[in-house]
């Protein structure tokens, strides 16, 4: 599969910025591209998006940053989406690996990739305004 690799400088504490991001509550915040509203039914999430609901889950709290998601469009269907904030100095990078899907156009890439940049600007933007620094 094509990838490609998006990366984001947020002038905020490593730390702060995976307790953000890891709380899937927060996720209508800033992937505002992507996800309108988040619920969780029965224990699993479930976020509102574009294309219609869609399950999501994400890795286990570490302290390595890893923030891998995958999504579940529909049933037995999973995309796996890793996503990683990095220490940078004082602030961070947040790194995200889109995957071209088989059913995927060239064009629909693309606009996946624009999204995906959106939500990252956007993140960069609620981060530095609550940040301590």
């Amino acid at each position: 599969m094509k990838s490609k690799t998006l990366t984001v400088s947020i002038n905020s504490n490593p730390k702060k910025v995976y307790e953000f991001i890891s709380n899937l509550e927060n996720m209508p915040k800033w992937a505002k591209t992507f996800c309108g509203s988040i619920t969780k039914s029965n224990g699993e999430w479930i976020i509102e998006t574009p294309q219609g609901p869609m399950g999501i889950k994400i890795a286990p709290k570490n302290d390595l940053g890893i923030l891998d998601h995958t999504v579940i469009p529909a049933p037995g269907v999973e995309v796996f989406v890793p996503m990683r904030v990095v220490p940078n100095g004082g602030g961070s990078e947040v790194v995200f690996t889109l995957f071209q899907q088989p059913d995927m156009s060239v064009e629909n890439f693309a606009k996946d990739q624009e999204m995906v940049e959106q939500d990252l600007a956007t993140l960069k933007q609620v981060m530095e305004r609550s940040s301590d620094q």
